[in-house]
Parts: structure tokens; sequence; C-alpha cells
């Protein structure tokens, strides 16, 4: 029988990680969380106290100290940079039970290069692409592609290293910032040109344990900063899930063309990979799932919307998966739909500003079916609530339909202000719902 999880550390300081460990702290075991080094929405002290009696608190200790002086059963591993970075080896090597991919396996995110290889090698449907390294060869190869290319820096770049060129001369110019350093430093040293793929893009997360995974809900993004999709790629400003886009058929297929021959081959090149696959892909006309990109964590904000559709012990499935040992059926859908609306500082995607105090946290948490999650936040001087990073809050709607989580989310929404609030008002538009506001 595996050993209970009671005590659970989140590494991370976003709404993914605030998303997640509220969802922890559901499971019938766990009786703590700590989240390190969290945000005010995980910061109390004394430590804040939850139903039933359970404790949720921050840390800004290192996790490998802190987890070995907590004594903690599962460390769970949220943003990419530790993920890329080797943690979850560290912390392995150390002993202590850790979801999330090595270093080697987390390359499927840290390079773009070596995860466009990777899918040629092992047949896994993608857009067709080049590399590029030197500006030499960049203006040949951008008009290579008769429709203008998708601009990629194959290095970390917070989910903002894309761009959609319009033109082939916008591409040119996006790759050239690139690979000189002036965009994104040494992570756009190479650039990927890849061709503009045509459908509706999807998220597909599943929980992997080198072997075997559980498939999540299909959710939807929405990535630019402004409504009707313009202006720059942000990390993202709203999502929902289920997606109806993700038909049971594309969902199949995902599964047999692209889930099932990355697992396999992960194993085979010596990186099996254990911990959240999380795929980016286009849906077709032809109802194929077209791999856009992998990243090797959960997304964010798609977490939000995911840990409000699960039923099951999320704990306990995370830890099987952890040890080499997930089993089938462990997770299921809960049957409700959910949307959330990202809240951005003044500023945001660029240059977001940061001590602006935030207000009607209390109300926007009392309409039903809401949760409003924390990201960009802190506590100041005098303990109130103010923003300390670009994407504030994700306020977090459920419902019987994706309607009814719409409109609880958008009420929410319009039920805090602080200065320079950010925030678009067609979140779940894809789906054909009308704006709330």
């Amino acid at each position: 029988m595996a050993p209970v999880v009671r005590k659970v550390l989140v590494v991370g300081s976003g709404g993914r990680e605030h998303a997640l460990a509220l969802r922890l702290l559901a499971g019938p075991d766990v009786t703590e969380v700590i989240v390190a080094p969290g945000n005010a929405g995980t910061l109390a002290t004394p430590p804040s106290l939850v139903a039933g009696g359970k404790t949720l608190r921050s840390s800004k200790d290192a996790p490998l100290a802190l987890a070995k002086r907590e004594n903690v059963d599962l460390v769970v591993v949220g943003p990419e940079g530790p993920l890329c970075d080797g943690l979850v080896d560290d912390l392995t090597r150390e002993g202590v039970l850790t979801y999330g991919p090595s270093k080697l396996a987390a390359e499927l995110e840290g390079s773009k290069v070596f995860m466009k290889g990777f899918a040629a090698r092992h047949g896994i449907p993608t857009a067709r692409h080049v590399v590029v390294s030197s500006e030499q060869q960049l203006e040949a190869q951008v008009r290579s592609f008769e429709v203008p290319p998708v601009v990629k820096a194959d290095g970390l770049c917070a989910g903002k290293g894309v761009v959609v060129a319009e033109s082939h001369a916008e591409a040119l110019l996006a790759a050239r910032e690139m690979l000189s350093g002036a965009r994104f430093g040494a992570a756009g040293a190479t650039v990927v040109l890849e061709e503009r793929l045509v459908g509706n893009e999807a998220s597909i997360h599943a929980i992997c344990d080198g072997e075997r995974f559980v498939l999540l809900h299909a959710a939807q993004d929405h990535k630019r900063i402004f409504d009707g999709d313009r202006g720059p790629n942000t990390g993202g400003m709203g999502t929902y899930a289920p997606a109806p886009v993700v038909t049971p058929e594309v969902m199949r297929r995902f599964e047999r063309e692209v889930m099932l021959p990355t697992l396999r081959g992960m194993a085979a090149e010596g990186r099996p990979f254990r911990g959240t696959l999380f795929a980016g892909v286009m849906v077709t006309a032809e109802q194929q799932a077209r791999l856009i990109e992998f990243n090797v964590r959960f997304g964010d904000p798609e977490t939000q919307v995911l840990m409000a559709t699960l039923d099951g012990d999320l704990a306990a499935v995370l830890a099987a998966a952890a040890r080499g040992q997930l089993e089938p059926g462990v997770l299921s859908a809960s049957g409700e739909h959910a949307l959330c609306i990202v809240l951005a500082a003044h500023g945001y995607p660029d240059t977001p500003r940061k001590g602006d105090a935030i207000h009607g946290l209390e109300a926007a948490g009392e309409v039903p079916g809401v949760s409003v999650i924390h990201a960009g936040t802190a506590l100041d001087a005098a303990g109130n609530v103010v923003t300390s990073g670009g994407r504030v809050l994700g306020v977090t709607g459920r419902g019987a339909t994706l309607s009814e989580a719409h409109t609880r989310a958008y009420q929410a929404a319009q039920k805090i202000e602080f200065a320079g609030m950010q925030f678009r008002r067609d979140i779940g538009g894809r789906a054909g719902l009308l704006a709330a506001i």
C-alpha cells in the first residue's frame, strides 16, 4: 500500500501554484500545504487555517532545505525554470519524493530546437520548421515560407518568446531582435522558424509516470493582451475548460498520435517523462491535433480551470506518478465547467507596475462558484494586498454550464479594483459566448 500523503510542498509563486495548493488541500489525507515562495493568497502569519482544520502557508526558504526540515511527503514543482535547471534531480537525489520531470526530460520545453527534432524523430504531427542561429542565413530561410512564419526563441521566455508574424518583414525583424540578444538574451541566440498552422488552438494536459498517463480536460487559452486577440502575446489572459473544439475523436487521435509516441520516444532516448506534459495543439478542419509545442508543467492560467473541474485525490495521483505507479481511472471529470479571467497590472506585458492596492477581493470571493486565485500579489507593510507582478489575479468561475461559469467569473471580476487594472472582456468567445460586460 502506497504511503499516505499528508504534507505537500508546492514550489512557485503564481496563480498555478495557488490553484494547485487549494486543490491538493481538498485531498482526504492532506493536512498541510506549504507554498514556496508563494504570494498574498498563500501567505499568512500565523498560518491561515482552511476548512477542516487544514493549513495553507508560505515560506521563503529554498525548496530542498524546506522539504527536509518540514519532512514533507511530496514536492510539486510548478514553474518551468526550476524544472529545466534540474530541481527535481536535486530533490530526488536527497530522497525527497518529487513530482515533475528530470532536467533531461524538461528539455522538451527548455529547447524548442530539441522539441521539434524530437517530434520529427518520432513521427509526431507538427508544423514544418527551420532552425536559424545566424543572421546570414535568416532572410533566405524566412522567405522560404510562402506564408510568414511563426518566430520562436529556442529557450525559456516566460511564455512570451513567440511572434506570430503577419508579414515576412515582421518575421525578419522579430528574428533579428532575438538573434542579437536584444529581445530575450541568450534564450533567443537560436530561433525556430515555423509554418503557421491553421485551426483552433487548444491545451491538453497529461499526468505521466514515465510509461502511463492520465489525460485531463482540454482547455483554451487567450494569449493576446487585448480583446479580439489583438496586441502582444502574454503568459495568458484567461482560459476555460472543457474546450468543445477538442471532441472525443480529436482526443483519441491526440492520445494515439502525440501522447503514446512521446512517452515511448522519451523513454527510448533515456529521458523517461514523469510529471505534467502540457501540449499546445492546433485542431485542424480534419480533426487532427497537430503539436505546436510542449510544456513540462501545468499551464497558467489553465491550471485554474483544470483544478476546478476535477474529481479525485490529486495528491495521491501526483505521488503515484512520481513513483512510477500511476493507475488509470484515478481522476475523473466533475461534470462542471470553469472559466478564468486574468486581471493584469498596469503596463503588462512590457513593464508591469507594482505596489497598487487591490480592493474588492472579499466581495468577489462571495460570488457563488467563484475562486479568486492569487498570482502577482504581495502584502505591504500594513498587511494590505498589493500588485507585485504582471498577471495579478485569476478570477475563476465554476458552473453547470460554460455560460454559468462565464457569468459568475465576470460578476466577480467587476467587484475587484486596482489602479490600471487590465482584463479581457471576451474570454470564452471561442466557445460562442458573448462578453459579459
